[in-house]
């Protein structure tokens, strides 16, 4: 597994705009044949063949080679904002590369987010606050809190790579934060309408179509008796290209 991503900053703060995982093809030796930055833009060119499809998250935790995650980059040194950088594997890295290990050779599976603030720990914190304000006056002349273009989806205007969709963006929005769950909801509505295929994990709570209503959607990383159960089951639905709707029990 190899991970690409672009950042973006404005005002100290840290935006993964782009992030893609590729499986790597095993060689003879049973070995990784790993790929260059260049190698990869090369796939970009030709997305349609490539890129099997897009993962939805709720926000990035993540770095580049050599960076850590929990400090803003330029303090670190980083200086290639707003070009393809490899990226550090992190724990929901691995969780997806183990999924997609045993179909997805070969291929890119493009990464999206909610949010594209790349920050650990924000739910639950003042930071939803300010996003569901943002939210609120997205289609204003407002200003934001956090960057408009850098930070949010334009749902109408959204490009989804590959055939399928998976959401595994979460399940827990607080009811408060009524703009959040609208643009939440928003987002499966809109890849439907492109005619993408909409697939994910879901539990005894909703049904298939309550979930899909309510973006009631399982993230494939979790603690305690739900980790193995959750990452059971994102293998399994990717056990098939395109993957499965998959219920857990």
């Amino acid at each position: 597994m190899q991970i690409f991503g672009k950042f973006s900053n404005n005002f100290d703060m840290d935006y993964l705009v782009e992030h893609y995982i590729y499986i790597n093809e095993i060689d003879e030796n049973n070995q990784e044949v790993k790929i260059s930055i260049d190698d990869f833009k090369n796939m970009l060119k030709k997305k349609r063949k490539t890129v099997a499809g897009t993962i939805f998250l709720f926000n990035p935790t993540i770095a580049p080679l050599g960076f850590k995650n929990d400090e803003f980059l330029k303090n670190q040194g980083f200086d290639r904002y707003d070009e393809y950088v490899e990226l550090e594997p992190e724990a929901m890295s691995f969780v997806i590369g183990a999924g997609l290990k045993k179909v997805y050779k070969g291929k890119l599976v493009e990464i999206k987010y909610l949010f594209n603030l790349n920050k650990p720990n924000i739910e639950p914190t003042p930071i939803l606050e300010e996003f569901d304000a943002d939210l609120d006056k997205y289609n204003s002349n407002q200003f934001t809190r956090y960057d408009k273009n850098l930070n949010y989806h334009d749902v109408a205007n959204i490009r989804l790579s590959g055939k399928f969709v998976f959401f595994a963006s979460g399940h827990k929005y607080d009811r408060h934060h009524k703009a959040i769950i609208a643009y939440a909801r928003s987002i499966p509505l809109q890849a439907e309408k492109l005619g993408k295929e909409i697939v994910f994990m879901y539990d005894n709570n909703y049904s298939v179509e309550e979930s899909k209503k309510l973006s009631y959607f399982l993230s494939p990383l979790a603690n305690g008796k739900a980790r193995d159960i959750r990452a059971n089951g994102f293998k399994k639905a990717f056990s098939t290209n395109p993957p499965t709707v998959e219920k857990l029990v």
